[in-house]
């Protein structure tokens, strides 16, 4: 049993790795191009430096749909060669030949979870900074999570958000500082709400505090609305805020716990918490629903049906994973159903399918 094992844990490994090397090969090619194009001034070596830091978590995005696609043609290849017939025929079942299969994906999945969660944040702070300091030029839209708020700089103005919401184009607990040419601060602006419309924004409930040269004492006058000009838009602010993606477990529940403190809305990082659970038990579910089909049809179509069914599946599970999301991000189900809904329907199914396979 342990050779079968092992040789069943090889050919798993074998098409994993090769899997894993097409789909990034193919993403890196296309991804690339698009990029060097949009930044044609980009330098060579800067362009390496930032496919360097973004390929690991490329792989863990796309470390389940591999697994699943290496459980198929695993099982799938077993059954063209009769091979199966044969472990059937020593009274083993599908379950307990996928077991090595299954177990290494576990493990795969553990291992991948550490790494997401403590080296993963670090690349993409690095692969940030490489793409808007390096390439596109433009430091002030370089965002780094520090203790809980976000900051960013725009010409002479510094300000600090506590808690972006990209989706609805609001923000909360907002603080500009206005500086003049020699760096003098000039100005301060405090909001408790933020709307964002393009480049206009209207603060809401805030205060306004003059540093004027003239006057010894600073001029503080509240506002319950006020509309600014700012030179970044929604759209720019949006792509480099989703702070989960640069911060540990651990980081992100404090910062959960520190806005929650101040009494702002935190639904959204309690779902990204729970969703970096979830998301590292998705290759294992995967492959636990590949195992059933991989061998259902194998007299109507071989391995193309059976890889047409996978890809099915595969889509409507990411398609039910990223409405859980949604749905939890807007409030509807809890951030823990949001995450773990889908991984829990995609293992009812499978337990299903293999037991009225009766294999």
């Amino acid at each position: 049993m342990q050779l079968i094992d092992r040789y069943i844990l090889k050919l798993f490994l074998l098409f994993l790795v090769a899997g894993i090397a097409v789909f990034v090969t193919l993403f890196l090619t296309v991804d690339v191009m698009s990029f060097a194009l949009r930044n044609a001034d980009a330098p060579t070596t800067a362009l390496i430096k930032l496919y360097g830091y973004k390929t690991p978590a490329l792989i863990y995005q796309l470390m389940p749909v591999a697994c699943l696609m290496a459980t198929l043609f695993t099982l799938s290849s077993l059954n063209k060669s009769n091979e199966l017939t044969a472990l059937f025929s020593m009274g083993m079942g599908l379950a307990r030949i996928a077991t090595p299969i299954l177990a290494a994906v576990a493990v795969i999945s553990v291992v991948c979870f550490g790494i997401a969660d403590q080296i993963l944040p670090r690349l993409t702070q690095q692969a940030n900074y490489v793409e808007y300091v390096e390439i596109k030029k433009r430091p002030g839209m370089y965002a780094t999570v520090k203790t809980m708020k976000i900051w960013y700089r725009t010409e002479n103005i510094l300000f600090n958000i506590k808690t972006l919401n990209p989706q609805e184009a609001k923000a909360q607990g907002i603080t500009l500082y206005y500086f003049d040419p020699n760096w003098d601060l000039t100005q301060l602006i405090t909001a408790n709400e933020v709307e964002m419309k393009g480049s206009q924004w209207e603060l809401k409930n805030g205060l306004v505090t003059l540093f004027a040269t003239e006057s010894s004492f600073p001029l503080t006058k509240s506002f319950a609305s006020k509309t600014i000009s700012m030179n970044e838009d929604l759209t720019d602010i949006q792509s480099t805020t989703n702070s989960s993606d640069v911060m540990s477990l651990k980081e992100l529940g404090r910062f959960i716990e520190r806005n929650k403190e101040a009494g702002l809305n935190t639904l959204r990082y309690e779902v990204d918490y729970q969703a970096k659970f979830g998301f590292a038990f998705a290759a294992f579910v995967m492959s636990l629903v590949g195992v059933p089909f991989s061998v259902s049809r194998a007299r109507s179509g071989g391995t193309f049906v059976n890889l047409g069914i996978c890809l099915g599946l595969a889509f409507l599970y990411w398609g039910t994973y990223n409405s859980g999301i949604t749905l939890g991000q807007n409030g509807y189900i809890p951030p823990i159903v949001a995450a773990w809904g889908p991984n829990t329907l995609a293992v009812l199914l499978a337990v299903f399918l293999l037991k009225r396979g009766k294999r």
